[in-house]
């Protein structure tokens, strides 16, 4: 079993929906994302962007390469239906991350209460600032965060 990202355990329990929940938080299901391998394909993704804006890269299950440009406000990461970036796999939450731009300033990654959380280059976060570059992991997903 993979450790707890939160309390570093390897042993789990559900948490119960008449209980309060366990002192350290949820824990991830399926195996934690390593850090990012082969992404040499990002230099390519780079020249095609159509315009100047913030873009998600990634790569499919066919390892065809996804691009979604990230518009001023909310973005929804999720398996569900209505998710704006729809990616249908058992390890994504319906309602998994939402990306918040606010243009020119900020782009940032939020967990909305997955339950395999949200990894930023490796590190599990609820919240943080999204860079040109970053890797940001939802589920069995690498999505890189593109600025052209």
């Amino acid at each position: 079993m993979p450790e707890c990202p939160r309390c570093g355990e390897s042993e789990f329990q559900r948490d119960s929906i008449f209980e309060q929940m366990q002192d350290h938080g949820q824990t991830a299901e399926l195996a934690i994302p390593s850090a990012a391998t082969g992404s040499d394909w990002l230099a390519v993704v780079r020249e095609k962007l159509p315009r100047p804006g913030r873009y998600l890269a990634w790569r499919d299950d066919d390892g065809d390469i996804q691009i979604q440009p990230i518009e001023r406000g909310w973005t929804r990461i999720g398996r569900s239906a209505t998710a704006d970036i729809r990616l249908d796999d058992p390890s994504v939450s319906r309602r998994h991350a939402l990306i918040v731009s606010e243009l020119p300033d900020s782009l940032r990654i939020l967990d909305d209460r997955s339950l395999n959380g949200v990894f930023l280059n490796g590190e599990i976060v609820d919240w943080a600032r999204v860079a040109d570059g970053d890797e940001v992991a939802v589920g069995r997903f690498r999505l890189f965060a593109l600025e052209g």
